[in-house]
């Protein structure tokens, strides 16, 4: 704690040789080895304290500048050791400046009145006219945000989430505003009402107003020139650049906004990216992308997306205005010039190319194309499971994961297979087998949420869902049997039986958390009970849920594994194990071997149209080569999928090997 006391009559002195001013001397305290050498033409009014300047700061280009206070104005402000801050042109106001910190060239950073900082304002996501209002926080996470968004079905949850974060509000309301230490702020405008924690850079920025930037050492975040941001949270490691805007709106961890985006009354979650277009009323969860200027994302939710240029939605049909929202499940995909007129739900892993105004719910078709053909919507089920791009994207995400701060609010699952998409498959297989059984298994076409689906695409599907369900349930079969070490039944049996009933039933995809939702449920009702009334618990409640996935998939996986096999668990053998082993290691070559042709195509001659611009066809083979990093054979995604068909043959061969062994 820093002992602070008044100035002397001859530091007093000294200032006012220096050209500073005080409405009253005697409200300004000094910390202890406290000099005047580097104090001028500073204005103090209200209660103020200073600390030491001792320490210089480095800038760019070798310059060197001395802690202190230069051309400044301070009202109600303390000031922590070795801070520089040098001409304000209007004043800094009732704000606590942690050590260490660079202030220059700065407009007017003040407090005024009580304040929450952004904490507790409500964004109007999904519905621009309101109804599922989302109060924003220091510590919102994606599954705070969806069941507050989404569960309005339930009063008493939502009554119970408003007290519970307008608990946290509470909380951090002052009148004083925070600068943390090693904060640097240059070249900035109006800050007024912001919070700025530590390690935090603010350079060229126009207005900031009304909010918290949750910088810290571990994960320090920038705001950049010409940016505007109004009613807002922005969480550790993100960063906002290039004349961006933001307006009631939350930037999660390790998010970037830049090159002039524009968002309102919008939520984006871990490792969202948006450049040069534009939001309004999205829910971006994890992994949201969009890169392009004719982009407009509005009124939707969306996980794992990226959106192709020109990507368009409406949400409303010009009777009762924007009342309309729509769904792109986990890594839906929009092609470029693509369009949805919303109500409607695109089911996870799909992409949609064309425009689409029927209003399609694909939600139990997922892993499929959703393309307009001659102003029909066309469905081609689980198509998706055989493209390269689907298997590239599931392993660049846990790579894109940016986060550095210890504490992360998302809990994000990357499992492309889990019972949150095999269930959908297995809804989606009767879905097409009741198709056929309705309509013939002669029909060109069959007619299923008013889209189209080709007979050859159907039965395409049931193949691909058939091969996609035998790849999971093998999965973790042989997972769950990895400590047995012979095909003794007893034992198998033994290993087979689930460690809790936690997971069975239905399983929901909470913004990136995968999870039964009995077990969301079970949190929803703590909730509504007063039982959790801490954002903190609320966070750690849905991490334990998160952290458990493997054990509540194995319940979940054992029960839909017996009723798909048509086996009774206590008359299970030793020769049925065996079979799910081998249909699982069929499925997972064929994928394998799908997605090897697919990516054969990237190396077609057709592919290196372009390439070797000016030569002859073997030119342009090189040119391709040099570029692309090689040819197919060569390339280490293609490499990756042989070695993984070994190494996943191996594994089925041992297995098989050992349950084929009765001890």
């Amino acid at each position: 704690m820093t002992e602070y006391r008044k100035l002397t009559g001859e530091e007093i002195l000294r200032l006012q040789a220096q050209m500073c001013s005080a409405s009253d001397w005697n409200d300004i305290e000094v910390a202890e080895g406290f000099s005047p050498d580097y104090v001028y033409y500073t204005r103090f009014s209200g209660k103020v304290r200073l600390g030491r300047f001792t320490k210089e700061f480095g800038m760019a280009g070798g310059i060197r500048k001395h802690s202190g206070l230069y051309h400044t104005t301070l009202h109600n402000v303390t000031v922590g050791d070795d801070c520089c801050i040098e001409n304000v042109k209007n004043y800094i106001a009732n704000y606590e400046i942690g050590h260490d910190s660079f202030i220059e060239n700065v407009d007017i950073i003040l407090t005024d009145g009580l304040s929450s900082f952004g904490n507790g304002v409500e964004v109007s996501v999904l519905n621009e006219t309101g109804g599922r209002e989302v109060m924003i926080h220091d510590h919102l996470s994606a599954q705070q945000a969806y069941i507050m968004a989404l569960y309005r079905h339930r009063p008493a949850l939502v009554a119970g989430l408003k007290r519970t974060v307008g608990n946290y509000v509470a909380s951090v309301t002052s009148d004083r505003g925070t600068i943390a230490p090693n904060v640097t702020i240059v070249d900035a405008g109006y800050i007024k009402n912001v919070r700025i924690g530590e390690y935090c850079k603010i350079e060229g920025t126009s207005r900031l107003k009304n909010g918290s930037i949750n910088s810290n050492r571990h994960a320090p975040v920038h705001i950049g020139v010409g940016v505007i941001g109004d009613d807002f949270i922005i969480c550790s490691g993100a960063s906002v650049e290039d004349r961006s805007t933001i307006s009631r709106c939350f930037i999660g961890q390790s998010c970037h906004i830049g090159h002039t985006y524009s968002a309102s009354d919008s939520l984006f979650f871990s490792n969202c990216h948006g450049e040069n277009g534009e939001a309004c009323a999205i829910f971006a969860g994890p992994f949201t992308v969009t890169h392009h200027k004719s982009t407009l994302l509005i009124a939707g939710m969306f996980s794992f997306m990226n959106a192709g240029s020109g990507s368009n939605q409406s949400n409303h049909m010009y009777k009762l205005g924007p009342i309309h929202q729509g769904i792109m499940e986990r890594g839906a995909k929009t092609a470029s010039d693509s369009y949805l007129l919303w109500p409607a739900k695109v089911g996870a892993f799909s992409l949609v190319m064309g425009r689409h105004v029927s209003h399609q719910d694909t939600s139990d078709l997922p892993f499929s194309y959703l393309i307009e053909q001659q102003n029909t919507s066309y469905i081609f089920p689980g198509v998706n499971l055989r493209s390269v791009g689907t298997i590239r994207d599931a392993q660049k995400w846990p790579r894109r994961d940016r986060r550095t701060d210890p504490e992360k609010l998302d809990c994000i699952n990357y499992n492309l297979l889990s019972p949150y998409t095999i269930q959908k498959m297995l809804n989606g297989r009767s879905i097409l087998q009741d198709l056929v059984k309705v309509s013939g298994e002669t029909s060109d076409t069959y007619s299923y949420q008013s889209a189209k689906i080709k007979n050859s695409s159907l039965r395409k599907g049931l193949m691909f869902y058939d091969l996609a369900i035998n790849k999971f349930f093998g999965n973790s079969l042989i997972k769950r049997l990895e400590t047995v070490p012979d095909g003794n039944i007893e034992a198998i049996k033994e290993r087979l039986r689930p460690d809790t009933p936690v997971g069975t039933g239905q399983w929901v995809d909470i913004s990136g958390l995968i999870a039964p939702k009995s077990a969301v449920d079970a949190i929803i009702e703590d909730i509504e009970n007063g039982i959790i009334t801490d954002v903190r618990t609320l966070n750690a409640r849905f991490m334990e849920i998160h952290s458990n996935y493997y054990t509540y998939e194995w319940t979940w996986a054992y029960e839909r594994m017996m009723d798909y096999y048509g086996l009774n668990p206590e008359k299970i053998t030793t020769q049925d194990i065996i079979s799910i082993a081998l249909k699982w290691k069929e499925s997972v070559v064929t994928l394998d071997k799908m997605v090897y042709e697919d990516a054969r195509k990237e190396f077609s001659l057709s592919a290196m149209t372009g390439f070797g611009a000016d030569g002859d066809i073997d030119q342009r083979t090189r040119d391709f080569e040099e570029v692309r990093g090689g040819l197919f054979d060569s390339n280490t995604f293609v490499k990756a999928v042989l070695e993984h068909i070994r190494v996943k043959s191996a594994l089925g061969d041992e297995f098989l090997a050992r349950m084929r062994d009765n001890g």
